[in-house]
């Protein structure tokens, strides 16, 4: 599911660019989003993930799309080429659902990846004897994720499990790492390092390890938990971000209070020059017809 190029104008969502034979994407301020509903991104990663065992497998990267990774594509080039490599990109947030359907495209619901859809990716990989890779997180909160894991699903394999410095690993360390991972030959990589960098990281390592990285974010704090989960009335209304937010506001205030904002503003200008466009485009259609 390899994506398109980003449109030349990230004011636009361009005409429905498919990252694969049978999926829809639009551009949201430049970011590439799939139009794909959870059981269809639970079984391509686990497609991917048991494909990793063959000799031949290539790597695949998952991103899970909200407000925080538009903006920051938005604000750098390079990382949105990141993210529109990708080989799937799901509207995790709220708004990723909104602005699909604004622009086109459906999406009924969002793919909610922590905790719903991960928890059917373990259940899954247990079941079909997929090895699981972690690489984020303190020692501590592995130790408590991993624990987690253990008791809900004990035949699950957790073939490697990487606690990274905080600080950019060395050469030595990262090639460490790598060798470990593919040693272990894991085959569902959980990349839990906060976004952009773990992205970052993903798509650095594509040509090193042959396996299906996901970008989780803080999955492995809030399964462990560590982080406490937003209540459920808050999820389908996009107001995950604010419980959030309450919760640790130095970390997140600049995430939300900076981010959000401009998002909107941001999006609602793409939207009227997208309609703008149509009807202009309609407009010299007829005049040409007549």
């Amino acid at each position: 599911m390899a994506g398109g190029a980003v449109p030349a104008d990230p004011l636009t969502s361009a005409a429905v660019q498919p990252s694969s034979a049978h999926l829809a994407s639009r551009f949201v301020l430049g970011m590439r989003v799939d139009q794909v509903d959870a059981p269809a991104a639970r079984d391509a990663v686990l497609h991917w993930a048991a494909q990793s065992g063959e000799h031949d497998a290539v790597a695949r990267t998952v991103c899970a799309a909200n407000v925080h990774m538009t903006m920051e594509s938005r604000d750098d080039r390079e990382f949105r080429d990141i993210v529109n490599g990708a080989d799937l990109v799901v509207a995790d947030g709220v708004p990723m659902v909104w602005a699909l359907r604004l622009l086109g495209l459906p999406q009924q619901r969002r793919v909610r990846v922590s905790p719903d859809l991960l928890l059917e990716l373990f259940a899954a990989c247990e079941a079909r004897g997929l090895r699981l890779g972690l690489y984020g997180g303190s020692l501590d909160t592995l130790g408590v994720f991993t624990a987690f894991l253990g008791r809900s699903y004990p035949r699950l394999e957790i073939a490697c499990a990487i606690s990274p410095p905080f600080r950019p690993p060395t050469a030595d360390e990262d090639a460490r790492d790598v060798d470990a991972l593919r040693a272990a030959g894991v085959q569902l990589l959980l990349v839990g390092i906060g976004c952009p960098k773990q992205e970052r990281w993903m798509a650095a390592h594509r040509d090193r390890l042959p396996c299906t990285m996901f970008g989780v974010g803080a999955a492995f704090d809030l399964l462990g938990g560590q982080t406490k989960n937003a209540p459920a009335w808050t999820h389908d209304i996009g107001l995950e971000w604010a419980y959030r937010l309450l919760l640790e506001p130095r970390r997140l205030w600049r995430r939300y209070l900076y981010h959000n904002p401009r998002f909107v503003l941001l999006f609602a200008r793409q939207l009227l020059h997208e309609r703008w466009q149509t009807r202009r485009l309609r407009g010299a259609d007829r005049r040409g017809h007549v």
